[in-house]
């Protein structure tokens, strides 16, 4: 239940999708949130629990306005262009804003949209929440948006939308892609589309994420009217089918938690954890698995087998498998590097074992000009006596260990178990074993 002596805005908050601004007794804004409904997500700061940093921003709060959107989707854009407009205190206080996500449409012949984290942007000379583009910037990218807190939202946010704005991540060739079949490619790759008819569906890609749907809609409307007059059947219906995706997007798994600002997983991000299989030295294999804000994300999942020694050695297999991991990361001086096999930097990594593991990949990370903060875990008798290895110094990772223990060792174990499986595979291959 809402105090009554918090002024609502617009009467009483709908039971629909939105964006909900939070101010203070002296018209600061303080916040700004989506939801799936507003009245039930802006109810649960009254009614539940929180930690130490929700509970103050709860006391300040003295007004809320909203903004009713006919889809999350567009309840998600709204958020992101607001935060980065008016950086209300609380939005950036709730986590480092270099770990927060970027959507960049790349400035070359043929755009596409990457993910870059504040990190990355600041790597290349760019600085987060910059609300205008410098000319430098707009020579690596024509429009930055931003920040997003939900990464697994972002990506879900683009793969809906790519339905009805389809853009190409390939490369000019002979071969037809696997997204040009289902309809997600124009065609870059077989030369069956211009630069110049490109350039329109980066246009509308850039008006969506600006907020600006129904312009896009409407133009769409323009040119299946135009076809149909023209008899043109085939693209009518497929303007058609485009228009309606865009109206009625199945936007559920945008938000899967309305508590989209929980600090003790929204802090960790990204998180990579790698660990070492072998028996007898032999078969050695690596695994890095991917968390993203405390959930496995499988699809990230990656496997390694050890090529530069044998016999058993885990911590020259622990620096061969961060050296290639780490290959796979966009070049600071190449940020628009094209290619499916660009892996985005992780905000911490967890790795298997103590000291020795822990300062031989400190050792290479910053060899590489990397600054990832990284967490040991050596082995204790029971998940009790586990024992994290880290720089102790620093505040941060400190304030890590102690809240985010289980979801650390929970990554920990999952490579684990990837590993092994990796590893009787190949093991079994070499024995000429079948199952």
């Amino acid at each position: 239940m809402i105090p009554s002596f918090i002024r609502i805005l617009h009467n009483e908050l709908p039971d629909s999708p939105g964006v909900y601004l939070y101010y203070d007794t002296g018209g600061k804004l303080l916040y700004i949130g989506k939801a799936t409904s507003l009245k039930r997500r802006v109810g649960s700061y009254f009614t539940k629990s929180h930690n130490s940093r929700i509970a103050d921003l709860v006391a300040n709060i003295a007004r809320i306005d909203y903004v009713q959107t006919p889809t999350v989707i567009e309840a998600l854009v709204l958020e992101s262009n607001q935060i980065r407009k008016n950086q209300p205190p609380y939005n950036i206080l709730s986590r480092d804003d270099k770990s927060f996500l970027y959507l960049c449409i790349t400035n070359e012949d043929f755009p596409r949209p990457v993910l870059l984290r504040g990190l990355d942007l600041e790597r290349i000379g760019i600085q987060p929440f910059t609300k205008v583009l410098s000319p430098t910037t707009k020579k690596k990218f024509l429009a930055v948006f931003g920040p997003y807190i939900s990464s697994r939202s972002l990506r879900t946010a683009l793969d809906l939308v790519r339905r009805s704005i389809p853009w190409s991540v390939c490369e000019s060739g002979k071969k037809a892609c696997f997204d040009f079949q289902i309809g997600r490619c124009p065609g870059v790759c077989i030369g069956a589309i211009s630069k110049k008819d490109y350039r329109k569906i980066v246009r509308q890609l850039i008006q969506f994420f600006e907020g600006k749907k129904t312009s896009i809609v409407k133009q769409m409307m323009k040119e299946m009217k135009r076809a149909a007059l023209a008899k043109d059947f085939e693209l009518a219906a497929g303007l058609r089918n485009k228009i309606n995706a865009l109206e009625h997007v199945n936007d559920v798994a945008l938000i899967t938690r309305e508590d989209d600002w929980d600090v003790t997983k929204s802090v960790l991000g990204r998180v990579e954890a790698y660990d070492i299989a072998n028996i007898s030295g032999t078969s050695n294999v690596a695994s890095m698995v991917v968390f993203e804000n405390g959930q496995p994300m499988k699809s990230a999942y990656r496997k390694f087998k050890i090529k530069s020694f044998d016999g058993a050695n885990d911590v020259a297999a622990m620096e061969e498998t961060l050296r290639r991991r780490l290959r796979h990361t966009t070049p600071s001086d190449s940020p628009l590097k094209r290619g499916r096999d660009i892996w985005e930097l992780p905000d911490l990594m967890v790795i298997d074992g103590g000291e020795g593991q822990v300062n031989r990949v400190k050792s290479v990370i910053a060899e590489l000009g990397f600054d990832i903060p990284i967490i040991g875990i050596a082995k204790g008798f029971d998940r009790k006596q586990d024992r994290l290895v880290y720089d102790e110094s620093n505040a941060e990772l400190r304030r890590i260990t102690e809240s985010s223990k289980e979801i650390l060792q929970r990554a920990r174990d999952e490579a684990h178990r990837f590993a092994g499986a990796y590893h009787r595979v190949l093991r079994s291959k070499n024995s000429g074993i079948t199952s």
